[in-house]
Formats: structure tokens, C-alpha cells, sequence
């Protein structure tokens, strides 16, 4: 689980640093690393100060407690033991420290990826501001929905189960499958990122002047970091070394090979020919859609969603960006809301045992569930847990960035823009001739 949270850490910074970085002008090369490095840094100091507590104690349905406030409690001095986290297996637990550190890596790297949206324009205390809004009120409500539960070891019968089950989050009520984070961290953050991009405007110049990537060498160094990173984050959600860590593992590699390939090949044939930029963004587009499924679906589930997220994402970047509208800089929305979206409902399909999935476990029998599965079901309540992501980042997010445009303003002005952030919001470049 420490090797899986250093991952992680690794597919925030550097990789996602590098992957957004390349894809910018020159000129702003350095903001967006300075914006993903803060954020990071930003987020562990919050998420250790209250934010576990919030998305990882019992409290209602819709958020925690402040049990866990500055970490107090992990420590018993009365007893000189440290707290254990339950996992998914009855009688197998985790230092709750460890716990802490691979849940607050999530968090982070989610905020990391709003700033994609807006890159280019964005004032940096404005951006610094609208993530500690965000991550507050967004984040952790929809993290503690998702995810939180009492874990299993106190499941014993019908009873106990309907009791532990009662003080879990809304979602994990409604029994949405969400291995690693399809829902609380890309649909999430893609929402965010979406508004900020209707919220700032489009780029000066936008569509008139050139916005090629600087360095899609950096891309692709990024992209390769985010593929690698990604291990940890997948198979580091089985909470253990076991079968699901490695099932969530092959999944991981196979679905972003194939979203790789058809991506490229998707844009061989549209455009002429493949790019380094349509092969770095299908392998992201696999990962996304491969997350909330990863433990729950059989390799073949992942392969078929890898080669349906490399073409539907695609589509996502191209001909859904411009119905929609918006000067989405790194196309966040296109990547991470249509993969993660395409994801969290295909996992409901694919984790179907009739299609080689893991079905529904059952914690009162310790096996898998004897009711039969029901796709048509499972979609359903997948669909339920998307809607309720998006409607409640969008609202959250309008929210936050109309409090910080009043306060702050979001955009820096229009000829600091042209000459860059680099020089104008932090007095350096990231390239000297």
C-alpha cells in the first residue's frame, strides 16, 4: 500500500505536471507545474488537517465527522496502538496512517486535474482559492457518498449487514461500483474543469492564433509516468495484495494498451495520420475508463472498454468540444468526464459474471452474491451515482468560482496573458536561449 501511494504521488508529480505542462505554450510552461506542484503540496496539508476526517468518518450519508480532525485518534496513548482501516476481506486490516496517506494522494492529484481546463489564463491565488473551495465542498462529500462504509468484519447475518450498510455514503448505499475513482475523481474534477472553462472564457486569440503543444516530448514522458502511476492507483484500491490487486492490475495495462491503439487508429483514419499527442491521450482515456471497473470486470470487460474509450474519447475531444463550446485548454472534459462517464456505466455492464466479471460479493455468505446479476439494474444505479457527481461538482463549482471572481477575479489581464504566466504571475521561464 506504501509502494501504491508513492505511485500515486509519482502520477501527480511528476507525471501530470509533465503531461499538462507539454501541452501548453512555452510561455506557460511553468505556471501549470507551479499549479499542479501547489495543489499537491495544498491538498495533503488540508486532507491531514480535516479532509480525512470529513470523507472517511461516520457521520451521514452525505459527509463524516471531525473524529479524525488533525489525525487525533490514530494514536492511542492510553494503549501505545496505533488504529487499524478495514479492507475488503473480514479479519485483514491496514494501519489507518496508510490509509490516510493513499486516500489524501487521490485527493490531490483530483484537484491537479481541474487546472487543465483553464490553463493559460487563470490568476494563481484565484486558482489556489477555487481548489480549497472545491476539494471542501465537492470533493469530500462526493468521496465519503462513494466510498465510505464500516468495512466488513462486523457483517455477521442479514441484521448486521443492513446496520453497517446504513452508515456507509449515498452511493455506497445504492451499491454504485466505483473501484478507484471514476466518479470521485474523473467525472468529479472533469465537471469542475468544465465550468472553470465556461466560467474564464476562452484563451486571447483562441481559434485565431496557433496553441500548439510546446513539447509533446514532455507529454509523452508525463503521459508514460500517469500510465506507471496508475498501477498504484488501481491495484493499490484492492487495499491488499491479492487476486483483486491483481486483476485491477492486468485490466489497468490491457484497457490502456487497447484505448491506445484505437485512438490511433481512430485518428489515422479521421486525419491522415497518427500522432504522439492521439497516442498519450488514448493511453489517458483507457486509464480513465478502466478505473472504476479495474476490480470488478474480467480481462476481456477491459479490453472492449480500452478500445471503446480510445474512439469515444476521441470523439469527446473533437466533436463534443465544439457542441459544447468551451475553451477546454487540455481538453479535461473530453478525456477524463467522457472516459469516466463511458466507464462508470460500462462497469455496471462488464462486471456482469455472464461477462466474465466478479458479480456482487456477499459479505453475509463470505461469497458471491446468489442473486442473480442484473446489468440493466447495476447500469441504473451507476447512472444514479453519475448524475448526482455531476450535479453536485457543477453546482459546487459555479458556486466557488463566482465567490472567487468577486473577490479575487479569476483571469489575469489580457496583456499579461499575451507575454505569458511565467514571467508575469511568477518572474521565470521555464526555457532560456
Amino acid at each position: 500500500m506504501m509502494v501504491s501511494t508513492i505511485l500515486v504521488i509519482m502520477m501527480s508529480i511528476p507525471g501530470l505536471a509533465l503531461f499538462y505542462g507539454g501541452l501548453v505554450r512555452s510561455k506557460n510552461m511553468l505556471s501549470i507545474l507551479l499549479q499542479v506542484f501547489t495543489i499537491f503540496a495544498l491538498i495533503i496539508v488540508l486532507w491531514c488537517v480535516y479532509g480525512y476526517s470529513l470523507a472517511f468518518t461516520e457521520g451521514n450519508s452525505f459527509i463524516g465527522k471531525f473524529d479524525r480532525l488533525f489525525l487525533n485518534g490514530i494514536w492511542d496513548p492510553a494503549k501505545a496502538t496505533f488504529s487499524t482501516a478495514a479492507t475488503f476481506s473480514k479479519g485483514v486490516v491496514i494501519p489507518e496512517f496508510v490509509y490516510v496517506v493513499f486516500q489524501a494522494t487521490f485527493a490531490a492529484i483530483t484537484c491537479g486535474l481541474i487546472v487543465g481546463s483553464f490553463a493559460e489564463r487563470a490568476k494563481f491565488t484565484a486558482v489556489l482559492a477555487f481548489v480549497v473551495l472545491w476539494f471542501t465542498f465537492a470533493y469530500l462529500p462526493v468521496a465519503h457518498m462513494v466510498w465510505f462504509w464500516t468495512g466488513p468484519d462486523a457483517i455477521k447475518d442479514a441484521a448486521t449487514l443492513a446496520t453497517e450498510t446504513a452508515k456507509a455514503g449515498f452511493l455506497w448505499q445504492k451499491g454504485a461500483l466505483d473501484f478507484a475513482g471514476g466518479t470521485v475523481v474523473h467525472i468529479n474534477a472533469a465537471v469542475a474543469g468544465l465550468v472553470g472553462a465556461y466560467m474564464m472564457g476562452k484563451r486571447v486569440g483562441y481559434g485565431r492564433e496557433s496553441m500548439a503543444p510546446h513539447s509533446l516530448t514532455m507529454t509523452m514522458i508525463g503521459a508514460s509516468l500517469l500510465w506507471v502511476g496508475w498501477f498504484g492507483f488501481n491495484a493499490g484500491s484492492a487495499l491488499e495484495a491479492g487476486d483483486v490487486a491483481a486483476l485491477a492490475f492486468v485490466n489497468t495495462l490491457l484497457a490502456t494498451a487497447a484505448a491506445t491503439m484505437s485512438w490511433l487508429l481512430g485518428e489515422w483514419i479521421v486525419k491522415g495520420k497518427p500522432s504522439m499527442l492521439g497516442a498519450a491521450s488514448g493511453a489517458v482515456a483507457g486509464l480513465v475508463a478502466i478505473t472504476p471497473a479495474c476490480g470488478y470486470v474480467g480481462p476481456m470487460g477491459s479490453l472492449i472498454m480500452g478500445l471503446l474509450a480510445g474512439v469515444i474519447c476521441l470523439w469527446g475531444v473533437n466533436g463534443l468540444k465544439r457542441l459544447l463550446g468551451a475553451d477546454d485548454s487540455l481538453d479535461v472534459f473530453g478525456v477524463h468526464g467522457v472516459g469516466g462517464i463511458l466507464g462508470a456505466l460500462l462497469t455496471g455492464v462488464f462486471a456482469s459474471p455472464s461477462l466474465g466479471g466478479q458479480g456482487i460479493f456477499d459479505y453475509v455468505t463470505n461469497k458471491m452474491s446468489a442473486d442473480p446479476y442484473s446489468i440493466v439494474s447495476q447500469v441504473t444505479i451507476q447512472a444514479t451515482a453519475i448524475g448526482t457527481t455531476i450535479i453536485w461538482s457543477a453546482v459546487v463549482s459555479l458556486i466557488a468560482y463566482k465567490l472567487v471572481d468577486i473577490v479575487i477575479g479569476l483571469r489575469v489581464p489580457e496583456e499579461e496573458e499575451r507575454e505569458g504566466l511565467d514571467i508575469t504571475s511568477h518572474g521565470e521561464s521555464a526555457y532560456h536561449a
